[in-house]
């Protein structure tokens, strides 16, 4: 897999993007990081025309090839957004043993009931004005992947509460456009359905009491990912979930004028408490 690093010297953290397929996207947490951990930020595998659809399995997969590549046999910490979230927790009941502390940036949904309630909160923020330029697209722009991209910015002020703006000082909060690949809707719609599909197998969440690390939800209050329906539907299985909720905040914490550096400094600090105590990978 293709990586980005950051940092010299701390504990490894490797930070997982969501999307799924918004590669790119979590660039700037990573830099964030980059003071006090070596971050890594992998790049989930593309879909590859008349190859085989992707799969969580592959996904999950892929990324323990990134732990394994860190080398030095100590545990790394994980932390996933979104569907990077998701993610890293299906790749963490799969390799109990060699996972590290792990955060959970607005989680993304384990149930049809976690899903109802995202979908009630988007349309009841949706406006005529977003019903109308999400309307044009198909009209406007032909290839796929930039089309659901597109959207993707028209949807993202619906998830976000006062997001840092371009001229702002605070604008390294965002991801520049080089930061990012061209969105891969097939990809994105191939693992996504795959998700779904153990979802409703029993296969997630229930595999998900298999892990023992540190598990840290970091949510915004007004994510529509509803953040205490995520929490609840996990704790039954992760006992040791710790729930911190970030006010005046939406889906993407890092961007947020009001919670921004509120996300930073627990995040660190979470980070450097729990990484302190990581033993070395079991079959180190």
């Amino acid at each position: 897999m293709r990586v980005r690093t950051y940092g010299a010297v701390g504990p490894r953290v490797i930070v997982v993007h969501g999307g799924p397929a918004a590669v790119g996207s979590v660039a700037a947490v990573a830099r964030g990081l980059a003071d006090r951990f070596r971050a890594i930020e992998p790049f989930q595998r593309r879909s590859v025309a008349g190859g085989p659809p992707l799969t969580v399995a592959q996904h999950v997969a892929d990324l323990q090839e990134v732990v394994e590549s860190c080398g030095d046999g100590v545990r790394p910490a994980l932390v996933g957004h979104s569907w990077g979230a998701m993610l890293v927790l299906a790749w963490a009941a799969a390799h109990p043993d060699e996972a590290g502390p792990l955060v959970l940036v607005g989680c993304g949904t384990f149930d049809p009931a976690a899903r109802a309630r995202l979908r009630e909160i988007v349309a009841e923020r949706t406006t005529a004005d977003v019903k109308r330029q999400l309307d044009r697209l198909a009209e406007e722009i032909a290839d796929p992947g930039a089309r659901t991209a597109a959207m993707g910015r028209i949807m993202e002020r619906l998830y976000a509460f006062d997001p840092v703006e371009g001229d702002d000082p605070a604008a390294d909060a965002g991801t520049a456009p080089d930061e990012r690949e061209p969105f891969d809707a097939a990809g994105h719609e191939q693992t996504w359905q795959d998700m779904l599909r153990l979802q409703g197998e029993g296969v997630y969440p229930a595999a998900f009491a298999a892990i023992r690390s540190p598990v840290l939800m970091l949510h915004g209050s007004h994510d529509p990912h509803p953040g205490p329906m995520i929490r609840d539907g996990l704790r039954p299985l992760i006992p040791q979930l710790e729930y911190h909720e970030l006010a005046r905040c939406g889906h993407h914490p890092w961007q947020e004028r009001a919670a921004r550096e509120e996300f930073f400094a627990v995040l660190r600090e979470w980070l450097l408490r729990t990484c302190g105590g990581q033993s070395h990978r079991a079959h180190a």
